[in-house]
């Protein structure tokens, strides 16, 4: 299996980059010629483009590296996935949790439509970070006093939107390490609160802010729990790249968002129990290494992630042979073709080091007991 990521995973990262930047350009002519004209058909254009470029990912994980999602939850919020705008709420296990999410989406036909809060920095990454900006993805700076506005209109942009879309938030700010953890847990100690075990500790005001504004047109919460099962290695980008399986367990409750508290203090309270719930489902995961198998929703992988790659490499195949193959024989065509496959390496690299949990600021608490993690409580 390594000689054969070895001889495949530059073909893919050549495949992903070069899509990648067709998709960006269509996309920057969606976004000169149509959006001035119609947001709408702008949008619509753009659910395609994103999709196009998503698959492959969802490709990546479910076809290459054969990662198995198994999703838990009741029969009602199974036949309503999909077919509703949803603001999910996720703790933050594993490098990939964003891309589970995509796979989910695929599979109810939102991928698309998918939407996340993300760090301004994101939208600087190669063909991905561009393709999120294109898609009126909120990037955010870490300073609540410029990013409450930025949430605020990043919200109210969703209101005329044209597909049903998820909308992704990671409330925790942060990716789950042990060395987080133990912050929370120091943290959690010295302010009386509830001590995680399993997760960080959520920062509220990001939600509060999306409970708020969305109110009024997203009728459901997706409260989503990851876990990784005891025996299975935690999968990471380079893992996928690798074309390592691994397995994920995926609770999700559905919550109607018009039962949530009025006021923005009974929010953020229902955000911190519903975290020391989530807690506490991860305790009973541990010892069942389940959600509760009269709960799990069979989900086969789908086709069109495969057709996709398909097409894409087609398309790639036959585009290279006519504007490479005169150059190829000369000096000059060949410093290129290695210029490119350098350019591809770094720009894979890039992908990989930003989506390592290792990489991100640790929490910690400040001199006074305020909480920080570089989120300034968003």
């Amino acid at each position: 299996m390594e000689l054969a990521a070895a001889v495949f995973a530059l073909p893919i990262s050549v495949i992903f980059l070069l899509s990648g930047l067709i998709v960006n350009f269509f996309q920057a002519i969606l976004f000169l010629i149509v959006l001035p004209f119609s947001r709408n058909l702008y949008r619509r254009a753009n659910i395609i483009m994103m999709d196009l470029l998503w698959s492959e990912l969802v490709w990546l994980v479910t076809w290459w590296a054969g990662v198995k999602i198994r999703v838990y939850t009741d029969a009602d919020t199974w036949k309503l996935m999909g077919k509703e705008h949803a603001l999910l709420v996720c703790n933050h296990r594993s490098d990939i949790d964003w891309l589970v999410g995509w796979v989910l989406a695929q599979h109810f036909g939102c991928l698309g439509s998918a939407r996340a809060i993300m760090k301004k920095s994101s939208k600087f990454l190669p063909v991905v970070g561009w393709s999120m900006w294109f898609s009126e993805y909120v990037f955010l700076e870490r300073n609540w006093s410029r990013d409450e506005a930025t949430l605020k209109s990043g919200f109210q942009r969703l209101k005329d939107f044209p597909r049903p879309f998820w909308l992704g938030l990671f409330v925790e700010g942060t990716r789950f390490t042990t060395a987080k953890l133990l912050a929370a847990q120091e943290y959690a100690t010295s302010t009386g609160l509830p001590v995680p075990r399993n997760l960080l500790i959520p920062r509220t005001k990001g939600f509060v802010s999306a409970v708020g504004n969305l109110r009024s047109f997203v009728p459901a919460i997706y409260d989503i729990t990851v876990a990784i099962p005891k025996e299975e290695p935690s999968p990471t980008m380079l893992r996928l790249l690798k074309g390592q399986p691994s397995v994920m367990h995926v609770h999700i409750k559905r919550q109607v968002m018009d039962d949530l508290p009025r006021t923005d203090e009974g929010v953020a309270q229902w955000c911190r129990d519903a975290f020391v719930s989530k807690d506490d489902l991860l305790d009973k995961h541990k010892l069942a290494n389940t959600f509760g198998e009269e709960l799990y929703q069979p989900m086969q992988r789908r086709a069109k992630p495969l057709m996709v790659i398909i097409g894409w490499s087609s398309i790639l195949v036959i585009m290279a042979s006519k504007l490479l193959r005169p150059h190829l024989a000369t000096r000059k065509g060949v410093a290129l073709l290695l210029g490119g496959i350098a350019m591809v390496t770094l720009s894979m690299h890039i992908l990989i080091v930003f989506s390592q949990s290792e990489r991100s600021t640790p929490a910690k608490v400040a001199p006074g007991g305020k909480h920080t993690n570089g989120r300034n409580g968003t």
